[in-house]
């Protein structure tokens, strides 16, 4: 007995001597210790950070072959593979500065460019930073960008549109790929089908874009940036589902043919069929939502390097909201109001780079959208079709760098209204060109214009200037000015009115819009010594609007009038982002706008309707290495924005509260290419009806089967409609989903 007890303990000592053996050292940069370095072992859960003086120590480790990993934001990564026996073994590193941490974005000059040399200053947002608080679509995900707001505009439908430094949704282009395939009909349907999982990243640009990208870009783009197919991993898959029951499918497959070509395949696919109304008027809280999309991208390589992409997307929605007791069969009735949409989409886009000496491409994207909905007894039935295609050539000559392009765009758009009494067809041609000028190091200028001719609305030309200072301190300035314009949209204007009881009223022979705008911006990235990296981005502008088209619906409860503004608008705010990296593991991203947009008619100033006087946008996170776990906390808040009301008896209030929409988020990365995530969305259980007796006007006649109206088609009031309203759900301006928790988890195969 006493010769096993001693032969127990005599393992146990060696397994504990084993246990003990440790690999430790120091991590230095430019001959100084580097502290919070992130020191871990590849394909286990064994890490540690170093401490103020730059020492770190593994313990606890058993004889055997490992990987160190050194890591540090801001410095190039390092990895070392050592065998461990017996003892202790020291093994030290040095790290350099990373000089790759600077994105190359295209959106502000359309040729790629370092973010901090282009002239125009462009916001690049990445996965990353979408997965802090997960979204079925890039509409929803926008939600904590920095002078961005995803707008809803319908308690019934729920569809919306984006808002860049308080400008509506026509102000803003959306692109996928640098091609301008979401506008029109996608505008307000075709946001939610694009799906996160295939994002390389998302530039946005704020302000005019006009001479570069014609109409629809006076207020600013964004710029949807697919993954190149070869960078993609070879498999990947996101799954996630809420407590309100939604239910969220990302996935995407690599296939590399050969050495020529790769091919990337991609699937979502959302579903919410779970009817809620905790706000007790008998119509859906949140609009229900049968979505696929499927996506697939093919680049080619060509002799030279020469560029040959090909991606197509094909997208499916059947969406519904209404009363609570409606069903497919009701469709189309006035028996029981419901709002159901069905979306079918076809998009083709491609770059072509030409087979001469000279830098040129070819760019093309073909989009088919058809609509077939009905808002209550209201049948909305549109088609809409859009080619696109451009010529760049991008030419240097000693310091200018030039950019020449033509481009043709061809809109077909039909739908079942009075306000389209014939096809609309035309083609718009269209020149530009641009010149960025370095005279040195710290000073350059950019000079462009396009010239546009619109069959509807002549000769259009739009310039823009740039200058762009950077210090030797690598303090940026830049400096922006440049016209836009735009022409309304029938289908994106009208939408409001096909939920409710308003006419639309667009006026014949409408000008085009025009806009001058003025940008300062100042950026400021510190790199320390110390690991802490901090990005200060500040914006101040100016944009004054002429012919505006502008929703009226003041003059007539009953009428949304479209019309060119018998006077003047403008846009003028600050904005500021803080992006920092604070020691080990903590991340921070913070900004805050405020703006005031107004119109002027008669010497007299209004607030622009869904408009927030002020808003602010974070995103906390922090990172426990030795667990391999971090927790997101992202948030945002609004000011009061104004709203729209049927009437002087409308007893809801006509300024929204100051509200916030707050979320956290902890994952876990343990395991081999897993992550499981999860957290509560709404932690506030925020919801506009918190602030106003109801939401939709009239909800309980959704038909307006009991209101009066006079001669005038004014509704009067009566005693069992004391407030004159009819029915309405553009009362819209915060989402109306509470608090719920989530939960999902992703694979990578690289």
């Amino acid at each position: 007995m006493k010769k096993c007890l001693f032969i127990l303990m005599f393992i146990g000592q060696a397994v504990a001597a084993q246990e003990t053996n440790a690999i430790s050292g120091t991590i230095q940069t430019l001959e100084e210790p580097l502290p919070f370095v992130n020191v871990y072992i590849e394909g286990t859960s064994k890490g540690t950070t170093t401490d103020i003086n730059g020492v770190y120590s593994l313990t606890g480790l058993l004889p055997g072959t490992y990987t160190v990993i050194a890591s540090h934001t801001g410095f190039t990564s390092q990895k070392e593979k050592i065998t461990l026996t017996d003892g202790n073994i020291t093994l030290d590193f040095v790290l350099t500065e990373n000089e790759s941490l600077d994105e190359i974005v295209i959106s502000g000059t359309l040729k790629p460019v370092n973010r901090l040399e282009s002239s125009v200053p462009v916001e690049v947002y990445r996965p990353s930073f979408f997965r802090k608080n997960p979204t079925p679509n890039v509409f929803e995900a926008l939600q904590n960008v920095n002078g961005v707001r995803p707008q809803l505009n319908c308690n019934v439908c729920n569809t919306g549109d984006i808002h860049i430094n308080g400008l509506e949704g026509p102000y803003t282009l959306v692109m996928i790929d640098g091609m301008p395939i979401v506008s029109g009909l996608s505008t307000v349907y075709g946001l939610s089908g694009i799906p996160n999982s295939l994002i390389e990243q998302v530039e946005i640009v704020k302000g005019p874009a006009s001479s570069l990208y014609g109409s629809e870009a006076v207020g600013g783009l964004i710029n949807v940036i697919t993954k190149l197919p070869e960078h993609a991993p070879k498999f990947s898959a996101d799954v996630n589902s809420t407590t309100w029951g939604e239910i969220n499918t990302d996935l995407s497959y690599r296939v590399a043919f050969d050495d020529k070509a790769t091919m990337l395949l991609g699937l979502n696919y959302f579903n919410y069929s779970n009817p809620v109304d905790k706000n007790g008027d008998n119509f859906t809280d949140m609009t229900l939502q049968d979505r696929i999309s499927v996506f697939q991208k093919w680049d080619i390589k060509r002799k030279e390097d020469r560029k040959l992409s090909l991606a197509g997307r094909f997208f499916y929605e059947d969406r519904w909201g209404g009363e609570m007791q409606w069903n497919p069969s009701f469709r189309g009735g006035d028996e029981v109001y419901g709002e159901s949409i069905y979306t079918t989409r076809w998009e083709l886009l491609g770059n072509y780079q030409l087979p001469v000496k000279e830098k040129m491409f070819f760019q093309f994207s073909l989009t088919d959208h058809d609509q077939n909905s009905v808002y209550g007894d209201v049948k909305f039935l549109a088609q809409q079709r859009i080619g696109f295609g451009q010529f760049i050539w991008d030419k240097k000559i000693n310091n200018h760098d030039l950019l020449f392009g033509t481009a043709l765009r061809y809109n077909y758009y039909d739908d079942n209204t009075p306000a389209t009494p014939q096809v609309d067809e035309n083609v718009i041609p269209s020149l530009f060109v641009q010149d960025e000028i370095t005279f040195s190091k710290k000073h350059k200028v950019l000079l462009g214009g396009r010239y546009d001719y619109d069959p509807r609305h002549g000769n259009i030309f739009t310039p823009r200037v740039a200058y762009r200072y950077k210090s030797e301190k690598d303090d940026l300035l830049r400096l922006n000015a440049g016209t836009g314009f735009r022409v309304v949209n029938i289908f994106t204007e009208e939408h409001a009115a096909l939920t409710g009881a308003r006419d639309v009223i667009i006026a014949e022979n409408l000008k085009p819009e025009r806009s001058y705008n003025i940008n300062f911006n100042y950026l400021k990235k510190l790199y320390q010594k110390t690991g802490k990296i901090i990005t200060l981005d500040a914006s101040v502008w100016y944009t004054h609007f002429t012919n505006v088209i502008l929703p009226d619906y003041d003059t007539n409860p009953n009428q949304i009038i479209y019309n060119n503004l018998d006077g003047s608008a403008s846009s003028k705010g600050l904005s500021i982002g803080l992006d920092a990296v604070l020691g080990s593991g903590f991340k921070a991203m913070v900004g805050a706008t405020f703006q005031d947009v107004t119109t002027k008619e008669n010497d007299e100033r209004t607030q622009q309707i869904l408009t927030e006087r002020f808003m602010g946008t974070w995103a906390l996170s922090y990172k426990f290495y030795k667990f391999n776990t971090w927790i997101d906390y992202t948030g945002n808040i609004y000011g009061p924005m104004r709203l729209p009301l049927l009437g002087e008896l409308d007893p809801r209030p006509e300024y929204s509260s100051t509200w916030s929409i707050q979320n956290i988020q902890v994952t876990y990365g343990g395991f081999d290419n897993f992550e499981i995530y999860g957290g509560v969305k709404n932690l506030l259980n925020w919801t506009p009806t918190k602030n106003t007796p109801f939401l939709i006007a009239r909800a309980d006649d959704p038909f307006d089967e009991e209101v009066t109206f006079d001669d005038s088609g004014n509704a009067v009031a009566t005693p069992n409609n004391p407030n004159a309203l009819t029915f309405d759900p553009s009362y819209m301006y915060a989402p109306n989903q509470g608090i719920r928790g989530f939960m999902g988890i992703r694979f990578t195969l690289k």
